[in-house]
């Protein structure tokens, strides 16, 4: 089961016809926020599995939320949006309910239409990285 507003995308996604899902994914590779000042460049991990450089970080609030960080390069929109998807559906979200997403949930929204096999398999890196540092944060 994914969280609320992580399902929510999938359904909006999901029900768009293909050349909406290309758009609204542009759309989210803009809303992927500038790295806080308080987070070191040299904190980042890069998923060497993107073809693109991609790097993240997460940390916990003092609510115990879990704060997703993401660095890609603008003119790598299709990765960018998928950082997008997911800041703005797990970003402070519980270990547990981020623990719980499936590597692979993009597949239910429809972007196999849109982007390539290998793109599909870094997206999919991506989660299982944010996953591992999430198990991490928490072991400690």
């Amino acid at each position: 089961m994914l969280p609320e507003r992580l399902q929510r995308l999938v359904d909006l996604f999901a029900s768009a016809p293909k050349e909406l899902r290309i758009q609204a994914l542009l759309d989210y590779s803009r809303r992927v926020p500038a790295l806080p000042d308080s987070i070191d460049p040299g904190d980042l991990e890069q998923v060497h599995e993107c073809q693109t450089p991609f790097f993240l970080h997460t940390e916990l609030d003092a609510d115990g939320g879990v704060r997703i960080y993401f660095e890609s390069p603008p003119e790598s929109p299709t990765v960018r949006g998928y950082a997008g998807i997911l800041h703005e559906g797990l970003d402070g979200e519980s270990p547990e309910a981020i623990l719980a997403v499936p590597d692979d949930f993009y597949l239910g929204i429809g972007l196999e239409d849109v982007v390539t096999p290998q793109r599909l398999n870094g997206m999919g890196a991506i989660v299982r990285r944010m996953k591992r540092q999430v198990t991490e944060l928490t072991a400690g």
